[in-house]
């Protein structure tokens, strides 16, 4: 008994906790029939912290954050999906407000320059004004714990198609099918050269497999089954972590984890926000009108995703290289597109490549 309060007492104490409330301008949440409602959150990697696990939540401190995912869980507690948001896509941020009362105006300027300058609460607001979606929590993952994390459930399966050498990032990884730990994981979801055509694209397509593969072992016997790795997992996260303040213990993280208990693996789906480059500059990216518009109308309402917009889902069953996995598209889960897309269909061996994939 003493063992389990110490723990509990140790681990809510690592949690760094920033309020949510000071946000203003935010959205109403649209309620959906039935005794539960969906639940958004919004996760962020951060490359940096000022001490060993400390984010204001509203300076920045000159962090970037090279991902962005919004999390959508069901009201019915069913069906879950990830959307990324790429770092180098181009919007109309909105202004935000520093913890001093400064005003840091907005502007068009890349995704991740919200949370360059005001950090993970003005990236919230961000998100809300552009997507018109009620964030009800938010989680920042220090990209130097993630590492830790990954140790703690004894490695994450990818697989990487062509040994790869970034001079520029100092990264190599060999080629093959294999768990990783440590800062080669890390490296695996942070490298963009010498592995993908598709720059920043394929790079959040690799991070959203490594995801998938990770929930997977997370959710198996391979942790929950285990206490000494359960209890390693929950500690490196609780380090790494900042999160709003109505998730600012472990008993409220314990129940949000426990509403995932019911899904299946191949209803956790991954995907990334309806993109095209940018006619002015080629390496930045802009979201396409009306389809990233039907996605935020579905998140909002907690309707079932078209196929169009899920023709290229990740799901936390896959395993990493599979090559006689089924369509995404054919999932049961996805509803019919609301309209016919005059883009070609890439086949599964095409999006691997361009990504950075193994077939």
């Amino acid at each position: 008994m003493l063992f389990v309060s110490y723990t509990y007492r140790t681990l809510n104490g690592n949690l760094n906790v920033v309020s949510i409330e000071t946000l203003t301008n935010r959205p109403v949440k649209e309620k959906v029939e039935g005794d539960r409602q969906p639940i958004n959150v919004l996760v962020m990697g951060s490359d940096s912290r000022d001490g060993a696990n400390n984010i204001d939540g509203l300076t920045g401190g000159g962090q970037r954050s090279d991902t962005t995912m919004l999390l959508h869980l069901s009201a019915d507690r069913k069906q879950a999906y990830g959307v990324s948001l790429p770092r180098d896509a181009m919007v109309e941020r909105p202004e935000c407000k520093k913890k001093n009362g400064d005003v840091i105006p907005g502007g068009f300027a890349m995704w991740n320059d919200a949370f360059s300058y005001g950090g993970p609460l003005c990236t919230v607001q961000q998100t809300e004004q552009l997507t018109g979606i009620r964030i009800d929590h938010f989680v920042v993952v220090d990209f130097s714990g993630f590492k830790d994390m990954v140790d703690a459930v004894d490695g994450v399966e990818i697989c990487v198609p062509e040994e790869v050498n970034d001079t520029h990032g100092n990264i190599h990884l060999d080629a093959g099918r294999r768990e990783v730990r440590g800062k080669e994981a890390l490296d695996y979801v942070r490298v963009r050269s010498n592995i993908s055509a598709n720059g920043d694209i394929g790079r959040m397509k690799r991070q959203q497999v490594f995801i998938a593969s990770m929930v997977n072992k997370v959710l198996s016997g391979q942790t929950l089954g285990n206490p000494v790795r359960l209890i390693n997992f929950l500690k490196a996260a609780t380090k790494s972590l900042t999160v709003d303040k109505a998730m600012g213990n472990l008993k409220e993280m314990a129940d949000l984890g426990a509403q995932f208990r019911d899904i299946k693996l191949s209803d956790i789906k991954f995907i990334t926000v309806p993109w095209s480059f940018w006619p002015e500059n080629p390496n930045r990216l802009i979201w396409k009108t009306e389809e990233s518009k039907e996605l935020w109308r579905k998140i909002r309402k907690d309707l079932p995703l078209s196929k169009r917009l899920s023709s290229e889902a990740v799901t936390a069953d896959e395993s990493p290289g599979a090559s006689d996995k089924p369509s995404p598209s054919s999932s049961p889960s996805s509803s019919p597109s609301d309209e016919p897309s005059d883009e070609p269909t890439k086949s599964a061996e095409e999006i691997a490549e361009e990504n950075g994939l193994c077939a």
